[in-house]
């Protein structure tokens, strides 16, 4: 469901993937890292916000929250949220999974690997709790870069990657692992968004989820359940011009709502598309 065609993007993710996995090998616990680190600093509600897990740009007067892809820099005196793969390996990495943890690439029964065909991504395997938790010790440092770089929150995409995995993950296990990387962002200082996934959307609250992020809520009828769960705190992006009215008419209920491209391109770029609820007015 995420637009991440583009995030072939960043040669520097995959060199941080390369070294994250390299120095994950020695072991360590997934919620380590500063036993200083203050309390993650909360999502402001009903916030203007802009996605842009692309090239990043600066963001149009009045935006107060700001998602950019691991790789980039936060926004300058904005609500930050860093962009994380969590569930699923970029096809620029792949690689460096087969090389360092190919333990941790999900394979069906003929030993293929179970491969979310829209994205052409991997899946990884949290189909037991030692996976879960080596799974957790590849992207608990990418985490903790983001707090490292100054970002407020993190993003974690694919917790839906179940759907893809032909039964060999539940949604149970995507909420256990998601539960340990959970853990790791808050002792580092970052809330934690939960992305997509509105089957779950109660118990991912439950697990612990500070705020979501969906995509085409209006357009699937999926914002209510999502503000219930997350109320105030629910970020929207619509990928579909003549979808906008209905997503900003929850905006009263706690939605925030921007329109854009499916590449997520920057101005300037083909494609490029912007809007907000401001702009119906």
């Amino acid at each position: 469901m995420s637009p991440r065609c583009a995030r072939a993007r960043w040669a520097a993710g995959a060199l941080a993937a390369a070294a994250a996995l390299s120095g994950c090998a020695g072991g360590g616990a997934p919620s380590g890292g500063a036993a200083s680190a203050p309390a993650p600093r909360p999502l402001p509600e009903r916030a203007a916000f802009d996605y842009q897990i692309t090239d990043p740009y600066p963001p149009a007067e009045g935006v107060e929250v700001v998602i950019r892809d691991r790789a980039a820099e936060p926004a300058p005196g904005l609500y930050s949220i860093c962009y994380v793969n969590a569930f699923q390996v970029q096809p620029a990495e792949v690689d460096t999974w087969r090389a360092d943890r190919p333990d941790l690439l999900l394979r069906d029964g003929a030993g293929d690997l179970v491969v979310d065909e829209e994205w052409d991504e991997p899946l990884i395997d949290v189909s037991t709790p030692d996976l879960r938790a080596a799974a957790a010790e590849v992207v608990a440092p990418w985490i903790r870069g983001c707090a490292d770089a100054g970002f407020d929150g993190v993003e974690l995409d694919n917790l839906t990657s179940y759907g893809h995995s032909a039964g060999l993950l539940t949604p149970e296990d995507a909420l256990a692992y998601a539960g340990l990387l959970v853990d790791t962002a808050h002792a580092a200082g970052l809330t934690v968004g939960q992305k997509n996934g509105v089957e779950i959307v109660a118990e991912g609250a439950a697990a612990g989820f500070d705020f979501a992020v969906t995509e085409d809520c209006a357009r699937w009828d999926e914002c209510a359940p999502y503000a219930d769960a997350y109320p105030g705190r629910v970020l929207d992006v619509e990928y579909r011009a003549e979808d906008l009215p209905a997503a900003c008419a929850f905006e009263e209920a706690g939605v925030s709502v921007v329109l854009r491209d499916l590449e997520v391109a920057a101005p300037g770029a083909p494609g490029h598309a912007y809007g907000t609820c401001a702009g119906l007015g």
